[in-house]
């Protein structure tokens, strides 16, 4: 692309209004237009004709469609657009008012519960909306001022949070320790910004309220039976009774399975991850194969000297089991290296990635049951390998 000579406001006419429309760029760098007369913003192009036709026809529906409705639109809300496809478009008022997101008309839709089963009052319905609120605001920061207001409660939300992970072991914050601390700093700097058209301050506000919304809407909050510690289930206990082949299974690979079962069910509640404990089961797991790998490593070369003995050549059995010893300790090694590596993918994913591989494990023939004989085997292979090379030396 040639740059015009002697030009230092060439890029302006690109971000020229359209028609009335205002390109504004979000702080992550996304393209968004916003129309003031109506109070409308839609991530659409309006910069392109046919664009802006459907956007403008979508426009004026919303609003026809509020006046059938007989829903008064003030100057707090405004209007929210998706282009979906070529021939629909999405919509939906905000109203900064209430601080809530609404239609002019009957509206379901399960993302907008976020899969959270059980939902009948309104009241309860009122914290998904409100996330849904905060979403716009993440959305579409430009234009607008921060509130005092919300400055001070989101600090009372997250300075509650960093006192309940430190005097709690089963905070329902959906953050580890350390990242409310560092929270708790940022809305600190917050306060320079209040009443001030900041949409980077405005955004970071936004994101934590949609967050901690979110908590409560999934946790019940205000609710008859709402979950008041983190690995409590809404929906009834576990199912406990093992099959056969688990029982079995444990005592085989020496009650591990059992273990990692009660550790799994710490971190999946309810079908779903309880992030900031599997960041540290995940490290955990990290540092107990990496300590296996060495052990597994020290063993087949204790198992190799053993073989090259003149005198275990001739003993059967003492081989048999050197052998046995070492098939075990290279399978502790491979089977640490590849659980190491899938743990270490899966950190890199988000949370919906995770909690997606969750569910199909879940739903198999043995349930979570499987993911936890899977996580037994390094140890237990370990133990077997031991357990074989003490019987070789006793021949």
């Amino acid at each position: 692309m040639r740059v015009p000579a002697t030009r230092l406001n060439w890029a302006r006419r690109e971000l020229a209004e359209v028609e009335g429309w205002e390109p504004l760029t979000h702080p992550e760098g996304a393209l968004f237009f916003y129309q003031p007369y109506k109070r409308v913003f839609t991530d659409a192009d309006i910069r392109d004709p046919e664009t802006a036709v459907q956007i403008n026809k979508a426009v004026k529906m919303a609003y026809e469609g509020a006046r059938k409705a007989d829903i008064s639109l003030d100057l707090s809300v405004e209007l929210a657009l998706e282009l979906i496809g070529k021939e629909s478009c999405g919509y939906y008022f905000a109203d900064h008012k209430r601080r809530v997101i609404f239609w002019f008309e009957d509206y379901q839709n399960i993302e907008l519960m976020n899969d959270v089963r059980g939902v009948k009052r309104k009241s309860h319905v009122k914290y998904a909306l409100d996330s849904q609120y905060w979403r716009h605001i993440e959305l579409f920061p430009n234009k607008r001022v921060l509130p005092e207001d919300i400055v001070v409660k989101l600090k009372e939300i997250v300075m509650h949070a960093h006192a309940d992970n430190i005097t709690s072991e089963t905070c329902l914050a959906p953050f580890a320790p350390n990242e409310v601390a560092s929270m708790l700093g940022l809305v600190d700097l917050l306060k320079d910004s209040t009443n001030k058209e900041r949409e980077h301050s405005v955004w970071i506000a936004a994101r934590f309220m949609r967050l901690f919304c979110n908590a409560k809407f999934v946790n019940f909050c205000g609710q008859p039976g709402a979950r008041l510690d983190v690995d409590q289930s809404l929906y009834g206990e576990y199912d406990t009774r093992s099959k056969k082949i688990i029982r079995v299974m444990n005592v085989i690979l020496f009650g591990s399975p059992d273990v990692q079962s009660k550790a799994i069910r710490t971190i999946w509640v309810d079908e779903t991850i309880v992030h900031p404990r599997w960041k540290d089961f995940t490290d955990r797991l990290t540092i107990e194969w990496n300590g296996y790998t060495i052990f597994s490593t020290v063993m087949l070369a204790v198992d190799i000297s053993f073989l090259a003995v003149p005198a275990v050549a001739t003993q059967t059995p003492a081989v048999v089991l050197a052998y046995l010893s070492s098939l075990c300790a290279m399978g502790s090694l491979v089977v640490s290296l590849i659980l190491a590596g899938q743990v270490n993918d899966s950190r890199r994913g988000s949370a919906a990635a995770v909690a997606s591989f969750m569910v199909k494990i879940s739903r198999s023939m043995f349930g979570l049951e499987s993911l936890a004989l899977m996580l037994s085997l390094p140890f237990a292979l370990l133990i077997w390998g031991s357990v074989s090379w003490l019987h070789s030396t006793d021949w």
